[in-house]
Order: C-alpha cells, then sequence, then structure tokens
C-alpha cells in the first residue's frame, strides 16, 4: 500500500500500488476538470472551494487531507481514499519526530534497549559473568589505587583502546587524573562486556545498543570536565582563566554561525576558483543535474583515453581538487590526462522527485554522451568517489548488459558494492529508522547536510565532538583551518527520493550485490563487467570499512587491482606524493586466479611507502592506447559554458 497521497482540490488521488516509498512524495496538482454543461444544478447549499496553494508543501497536504476526510462519505472512504490520507498524518508526526531526534527513531533505540534487557535478564548465567567481572575490576582497580599512590610510576591497570587519545598527555598519569581515567576505562570496558555476547539478541540490536551506551559514557568521560582534565587545569593556571573566557567567545561565535547557516570560523578563507578548485578549465555541459568540466591539459600529448571522474553528491567535487599541491585532479592533468569531472546541484526542495536512476541518466550518461561528442571515437577510464563509485558501477553494469563498450576500465575510491557489512553506518538502517528519516525527508524535500552530519560525527564522536569541544571550549584554543576541512563544511543537500532508494535498496535491502538492483525494469549484475577494475580501500574508514569494499572481488568476474592505502575515507584519498607518512598495499588477481579473503589478502601483500596515485598512474598508463594530441575544449554541440569550477560548485 502506497504511504501517502496527494489531495488537488480536496480530491485524493491514490499512488500506484507498486511506488517505493520514494515514489510518492507530494507532487503537484492536477488542474481539475470543469463539469459537463448539461450536468444539473447540485441541491442544497454549496462548499465553498479552499485554496490551499500558498501554504508550505508539508502544511498544504496537511490541509487538504483534514478537507478531504470532512466531505468524505463510507462509500469513498472504504474505496482506499481515506486510509491513504491517514497514512500522510502518519508521515507528519513522524516527521515532527525526527526533526525533534535529528532524524533518529526513537522506537528503534527502545526496541533495541528492550531486546537487549529482556534477553539479559533470562540469562543467569551472563548475569553471573558479568558480577564476577565487576567484582574482578573493583578488585583490580582497588590494588592499582593502593599502589599508585605510592609509587607514583606503577604501570596502569588498562590501556585505552587503539586511537584513543584522550588520555595520551603525560599530565594524565599524575595523582589523582591517572585513578579517574583507569576508572572510567575500566567502567567503559565492563559496558562492553554487558552489551556484547548476551545470548539471543540481534546483531543489529546489540551494536546498537553498544553504541548508545559508548555515547553515553563518553558524556561522562574525565576528559570533557574541567574539574578532572589535568590539561585543562593547567591551561587555566597559565592564562589565570582566560581560557573560559575565550572558549565562551567560541561557543558563542559558532552558535551565531550556525543560527545564521555560515560556515565555521576560517572557513571563508577557502574559496572554490581562488585557492581552492583552481585547476584550469571550463565546464563543457550543463543539465539540471550535472556540470561537466574539462580540464586543460598541461603536456604535449596526452594518453588517447580521458578520465572521468564521478564524485558523491553527498560532497562537493573538488575534495578532489583542493589546493594546488594536494589536487588529484591537477596530478592527472601533469601526468598527461585529459580529465573531465562531474559538479553536481546541490539540490533543494523543488527537485525531492530525482531518484537513484536519474543520476545514473542525467549524471554518469550524460558526462559519457559528452565526452563522446568532445573525443569522438576514445573509450573512457571511469572513476567513482564514494557514493559516485556505487553509481558508477551500477552503470557500468547497465552498459555492460547494453552491450555499450565505452569504458576502458573502472575505478572505485572508497565505494561499496556490496552492503552487507557496511560498518556503523547500519546502525541508523533499519526499516523503523528509514521511515522516520524518510519523514523528514517527506516534510522538507531532501535531507540537509547538517542532519547527515550529525550520524558521521556520531560515529567518531570522541574525535569529532567531544575533542573538539575540549579544545575550543575548555582550552580556549581554535583549531587551525586547512583546504580539507573548510571542504567538509561545505556541504550539500540529499533529494529524498534519490536517499530513500539509496538507503532501502542499497544499505537495507542490499539489492545490487543480490542481483536485484533494477535498471530499465531489468535486473543489473557486476559479473557482467569485464573491463579492469582499480579498487581503493582505506584502512581508518568508517563510512565504507576496507574489508566491505573488498567484497568486490566476490561479485565481478575480471581483472580486480586492490590498494588499500592508509588514512580515513577522504584523508586516504587525498594522498599526494610527498604526503609524509603514507604507504599503500596493492595487489591485481587476475581473471580466473583464486580470491583471498581481507585477512589472508593484507598476510600476502607487503606495504609500500609513499602515494598510491603513482601506482594509479602506471595502471592507467598500462591500459591506455597510447598518446595523442591535445584535444580542443568542447565540442559540436558542447561549446564552452565558463571557466572551472563553475557555478553548481558555489550553490548553498
Amino acid at each position: 500500500m502506497p504511504l501517502e497521497t496527494r489531495v488537488p482540490s480536496l480530491t485524493l488521488v491514490p499512488t500506484a500500488p507498486s511506488a517505493s516509498p520514494a515514489d510518492v512524495a507530494p507532487k503537484a496538482a492536477p488542474p481539475s476538470s470543469a463539469p459537463p454543461a448539461s450536468a444539473p444544478p447540485a441541491a442544497g447549499p454549496q462548499r465553498p472551494a479552499m485554496d490551499f496553494s500558498r501554504l508550505p508543501e508539508s502544511a498544504r497536504m496537511l490541509a487538504q487531507t483534514w478537507a478531504r476526510l470532512t466531505c468524505q462519505d463510507d462509500e469513498d472512504f472504504d474505496q482506499g481514499s481515506g486510509p491513504e490520507a491517514f497514512r500522510a498524518v502518519d508521515r507528519a508526526a513522524a516527521a515532527l519526530v525526527a526533526r525533534a531526534t535529528s532524524g533518529l527513531s526513537p522506537a528503534a533505540l527502545s526496541l533495541a534497549y528492550l531486546d537487549w534487557w529482556m534477553h539479559l535478564a533470562a540469562a543467569p548465567g551472563k548475569q553471573a559473568e558479568l558480577g564476577l567481572k565487576a567484582w574482578r575490576k573493583a578488585a583490580r582497580f582497588g590494588s592499582y589505587a593502593v599502589a599508585s599512590s605510592f609509587d607514583r610510576t606503577f604501570p596502569n591497570c588498562i590501556t585505552p583502546l587503539p586511537g584513543d587519545e584522550r588520555f595520551s598527555a603525560p599530565v594524565w598519569q599524575d595523582w589523582p587524573f591517572r585513578l579517574w581515567y583507569q576508572a572510567f576505562l575500566l567502567n567503559q570496558q565492563w559496558w562492553h562486556n554487558a552489551t556484547h555476547g548476551v545470548p539471543g539478541v540481534k546483531p543489529h540490536d546489540e551494536a546498537l545498543v553498544a553504541f548508545a551506551a559508548r555515547q553515553l559514557l563518553d558524556v561522562f568521560s574525565p576528559s570533557n570536565s574541567p574539574l578532572t582534565n589535568p590539561e585543562v587545569i593547567r591551561r587555566t593556571r597559565e592564562t589565570g582563566g582566560m581560557n573560559f573566557v575565550e572558549g565562551a567567545r567560541n561557543a558563542l561565535a559558532d552558535l551565531a554561525r550556525k543560527a545564521s547557516d555560515a560556515p565555521p570560523v576560517g572557513a571563508e578563507a577557502f574559496v572554490p576558483g581562488q585557492n581552492v578548485a583552481v585547476t584550469p578549465g571550463e565546464v563543457v555541459y550543463r543539465n539540471h543535474l550535472i556540470e561537466l568540466i574539462q580540464y586543460r591539459a598541461t603536456t604535449s600529448e596526452v594518453a588517447a583515453e580521458p578520465v572521468l571522474i564521478v564524485p558523491a553528491w553527498i560532497m562537493k567535487y573538488y575534495i578532489l581538487d583542493l589546493s594546488p599541491e594536494n589536487s588529484l585532479v591537477r596530478h592527472l592533468v601533469s601526468k598527461g590526462h585529459t580529465v573531465f569531472c562531474i559538479s553536481w546541484r546541490n539540490v533543494t526542495e523543488e527537485d525531492r522527485h530525482l531518484g537513484f536512476d536519474d543520476y545514473r541518466t542525467q549524471g554518469v550518461m550524460a558526462a559519457l554522451d559528452a565526452i563522446a561528442a568532445i573525443v569522438p571515437g576514445s573509450k573512457v577510464h571511469a572513476a567513482g568517489y564514494c557514493l559516485g563509485g556505487t553509481l558508477l558501477s551500477v552503470a557500468a553494469a547497465a552498459m555492460a548488459r547494453a552491450n555499450d563498450a565505452r569504458l576502458a576500465s573502472v575505478t572505485l575510491l572508497a565505494a561499496q558494492t556490496d552492503f552487507s557489512e557496511a560498518g556503523e553506518l547500519q546502525l541508523f538502517v533499519d526499516p523503523s529508522e528509514l521511515y522516520t528519516l524518510e519523514s523528514m525527508m517527506w516534510d522538507q524535500g531532501y535531507l540537509a547536510a547538517g542532519q547527515m552530519a550529525g550520524a558521521f560525527e556520531m560515529l567518531r564522536s570522541n574525535d569529532l565532538v567531544w575533542s573538539r569541544l575540549v579544545h575550543e571550549y575548555l582550552m580556549g584554543e581554535r583549531a587551525p583551518m586547512n583546504d580539507l576541512m573548510a571542504w567538509n563544511a561545505d556541504a550539500t543537500r540529499m533529494p529524498y527520493r534519490m536517499h530513500s532508494d539509496y538507503l532501502r535498496r542499497f544499505f537495507l535491502d542490499n539489492d545490487l550485490a543480490a542481483g536485484r538492483y533494477r535498471v530499465d525494469g531489468r535486473p543489473v549484475s557486476l559479473l557482467d563487467i569485464k573491463v579492469p577494475l582499480f579498487v581503493v580501500g582505506t584502512e581508518r574508514d568508517h563510512v565504507a570499512p576496507w574489508r566491505s569494499v573488498f567484497k568486490i572481488h566476490q561479485l565481478t568476474d575480471t581483472d580486480v587491482t586492490f590498494v588499500l592505502t592508509s588514512g580515513g575515507h577522504n584523508a586516504g584519498i587525498v594522498s599526494e606524493p610527498g604526503h609524509k607518512h603514507r604507504h599503500f598495499r596493492l595487489h591485481e588477481t587476475r581473471h580466473g586466479n583464486m580470491h583471498l579473503g581481507p585477512d589472508e589478502w593484507v598476510e600476502a601483500t607487503k606495504p609500500q611507502d609513499g602515494s598510491w596515485w603513482l601506482a594509479w598512474d602506471d595502471w592507467l598508463a598500462a591500459r591506455s592506447t597510447g598518446p595523442v594530441g591535445l584535444p580542443k575544449i568542447g565540442g559540436p554541440g558542447y561549446p564552452a559554458l565558463g571557466p572551472a569550477p563553475g557555478t553548481y560548485v558555489m550553490q548553498r
């Protein structure tokens, strides 16, 4: 049954039963037809027509719904339009809850907690185990407290988890601060044991309860209080308390900028076209969804096959064209490649009906059509980053099924094709959570940038939330802005239908890996892709975990060169030559070779120092047909429309 319906001119029009939840968003009202001239006049007083056209989208729909219900008779109600109106009211109510919870579902968390609590209550063995662990930890802490009070060099009884830098400063080893953080870590470890391994709990519920417990514990970390953080206390002594004054100024400035939707302090120093996204080029094609940028080559000859970059639309494209010294686009141009890059439109409420397939047709396929006219007869090395890589894999599979041979190779940068183990983002993907999130998007027509950023920040709350609050508000020290941070603050919106499609069909149902995802009414299979693949995963990626990216080996039937590089989802990709402390592993699995599991692959592949960009240069060169003369900017039907970075990247 469709989840909602539009009520035009006091008439409900049910949506088609086959529509997905994202296909049934409010649409514009069709014009009502006038009654025939021969129709007899209606008896009795006439109900005046009500005009709701001036109301906002969601308010107009609710007003029309209630107006329709007031004149609904039982026969019409039984025919199905009445229940559809009630579903629309459900959506509106869920949207109100979602706004109050930043898109999180209270029902999902409550059900997960009940699942954990009821199974724990029915598991006396687990209870006894937890009781014993609590007693042993208390005894260990008591012994440590006594010993460390006499011997300040006494070894700690527990160490922080890898990546937890909250207690790394030497001052934390002073007494009594070492006692406080050791007690916190022991408590954190006990709650990890309590939320894991309870027999009978669903894995998703277990992960959600453990995540919620970790978030709550972090609130009470001794590092977050000015009374128990020795670094803050020392800073207060050094400044005479002025750190709190500066911290208050920082907090007020951040609140003012957030209220006015302004970028964070320092981001205004990084402007696309001025000091970021400055690689010379021209916009050679524009439609409602994309601008296609062609970059000017800096060599006398170029490879015959141009490179098309498909970035994610959850971010702006210039993550791959930041400052000149760390721009992947500039690097490719300097190595003799003709580079095209898609710049996505920052959607608004009017774009609510754009679906995932619209991004394929108006994005990837439209760009390939333009390249075919500008560089005729040449195949294309296509590269997709993050969500753009997932889109590119779908497009490549559909092209292979249709015998469209325009691709020479496919490169996937931190892009998932199998979402069965998609990492901690799956905490926010279940039917209840998706219904709440979809309701919020239904109400406003898109998912706002700040609403997305909140989910990513919670995944790394120690680094992205608490550490920032301590340094900027308690220590009174602003972290210096850099190009990557400024780009990260220049976020975009996601259209309602597309994001619903993506979360349901990929994250929740894993349709692409299962061979159920349809393009033009027919399923597509990644097994149809026969061009070579170059796939990059990053070691500390919390968005696209590298083991999830690695699953491309099991989904394709072609040569796969897999790279595992140091860094995270962004810094691992923006890994220019000369960047210190960078390394990567690379191994090619030829078609027909035995496949290794991810852990076996790591053991069998030695790390190499340096940037993976140079390895990609060699890989592209080996799959190119040779150098040719420099192509012109634009082509027949594709004139230069303006200089890079274009206009869509400027949309806020």
